[in-house]
């Protein structure tokens, strides 16, 4: 079978302790960062082809991140990879122990459509970072953006080394069937259980990052103006098709009016319009229909056309949504905000805890009491305070889910991390050591390990 060659070959090669070097890992960065600055233009033209998304977008959303990662490895590498020393208990003296990172081996990443750039190339840099070999499965759905990610690294790493397979749900199924050291995979929670149950034959560790319906709330003490603006912002960036978009807003009634305004103002002034370079386009026909099925005519605020010839859907507020609604049973992915009011702060915090634990969570608040509760009470992967999305663009904060939107965590040294093995190492001397813990044993003996231990 072609995958299990491959794979075979990279085994092969891994073997050969080569990509152990940092300097080797290095050298592969640098040609990774040169191939994607040398075909900006193909990437961008590819990913408008897929999804209708401008030179901006793009670089700002995808290739921007990707050469971030990059230039962070190269500039931290070396003590990444260093071996961390770390304090000796009294039992084990006379002795050093460290830590050392040792690659993991063969590695698979699975990306994801909707960042399909970023969430493919950037598990991918971690994963040469951290000294492994990696196959890459970019996901069928962004057709022309896989073709040109699978062209660029084929065509320009050793197979042995780093491959990229294209195909769809088949062609993904015969590849989990295979033995990996890792699989990192970035989707849906439904598929996420699939890519789990074919690790776990083979106890193959797994990072998931998957998805939820993350919330936003916004408190009677929050900068309205602000609110609003960067919760349209993070909400439709992408068309909505963002794993930490705000998948539904939890206002304060005594201000839903006024913020609803302040919405409808926000979206006019950032001429979402179709074919326009501010707005994508959604992704395929059959995520365009199950969209526009989850907007309830007698809800909309504001917006609510859509086009399908060209896979336009308007961003559209909906009011007056209870829990029951079918656009909260399922997370969005797409231009859609819900808008659900409280009266009661604790009480808009058990609502969210009622529900699965969302990738992301926000809130809008300038009350600290507010902010604490919201940490210490809400699980989630990560979020932001006065803002939204803006988390994931800072190297030094994990990324990653929790329960049903995932586990396991990347960016920065996390990425590092998340593909290695940390090795344990006791380094004894060979004088010094009593005899407390070999036999006979006494009752002295017995008094000091009680001590020691």
């Amino acid at each position: 079978m072609y995958y299990q060659d491959i794979l075979h070959s990279q085994r092969e090669f891994f073997k050969t302790q080569k990509t152990k070097n940092v300097k080797f890992r290095k050298i592969y960065l640098e040609k990774l960062r040169d191939l994607i600055t040398q075909n900006e233009d193909v990437l961008y033209e590819a990913i408008n082809q897929d999804f209708g998304k401008s030179q901006f977008e793009t670089y700002a959303t995808e290739i921007s991140f990707i050469l971030k990662d990059i230039d962070y490895y190269l500039k931290n590498l070396n003590s990444l990879s260093k071996p961390k020393k770390v304090t000796t208990n009294l039992s084990n003296q006379i002795a050093t122990s460290k830590i050392h990172s040792e690659p993991l081996g063969c590695t698979l990443v699975i990306g994801a459509w909707n960042y399909p750039y970023q969430l493919t190339l950037s598990p991918l840099i971690a994963s040469i970072a951290a000294g492994n070999c990696c196959i890459l499965k970019p996901s069928e759905m962004a057709e022309n953006t896989t073709k040109a990610m699978a062209k660029i690294i084929n065509e320009n790493f050793p197979s042995d080394y780093v491959y990229a397979f294209e195909g769809g749900i088949d062609e993904t199924t015969e590849i989990l069937k295979l033995k990996f050291d890792k699989i990192f995979f970035t989707g849906s929670t439904k598929v996420g259980k699939i890519v789990y149950k074919a690790a776990a034959e083979h106890l193959t560790p797994v990072t998931l990052e998957l998805g939820g319906k993350s919330p936003v709330i916004v408190t009677k003490d929050a900068n309205m103006e602000v609110a609003a603006k960067r919760i349209v912002w993070g909400k439709f960036l992408n068309a909505g098709q963002t794993c930490v978009a705000p998948d539904y807003i939890l206002v304060e009634e005594s201000v839903k009016e006024q913020f609803l305004e302040l919405l409808r103002k926000q979206i006019t002034e950032f001429e979402y319009k179709p074919d326009s370079e501010q707005y994508t386009r959604i992704i395929n026909q059959k995520n365009f229909q199950r969209l526009i099925q989850l907007i309830d005519p007698k809800k909309i605020y504001f917006g609510g056309n859509y086009n399908e010839s060209n896979l336009y859907i308007e961003p559209t507020v909906l009011n007056n949504v209870t829990w029951e609604d079918n656009v909260m049973q399922e997370e969005i992915f797409g231009p859609i905000l819900p808008v659900l009011s409280y009266t009661n702060f604790h009480n808009a915090l058990n609502s969210v805890l009622e529900s699965e634990k969302p990738l992301s969570a926000y809130i809008f608040t300038n009350n600290d009491e507010e902010k604490d509760l919201f940490i210490q009470k809400l699980s989630f992967g990560g979020g932001c305070i006065n803002d939204v999305v803006m988390h994931l663009g800072n190297d030094n904060l994990p990324f990653g889910g929790v329960g049903n939107s995932g586990m396991g965590s990347y960016h920065g040294k996390f990425g590092f991390e998340t593909f290695s093995h940390q090795k344990a190492i006791l380094d004894r001397a060979t004088w010094g050591e009593p005899d407390l813990k070999y036999p006979p044993y006494s009752e002295n003996k017995i008094k000091w390990i009680k001590k020691l231990l």
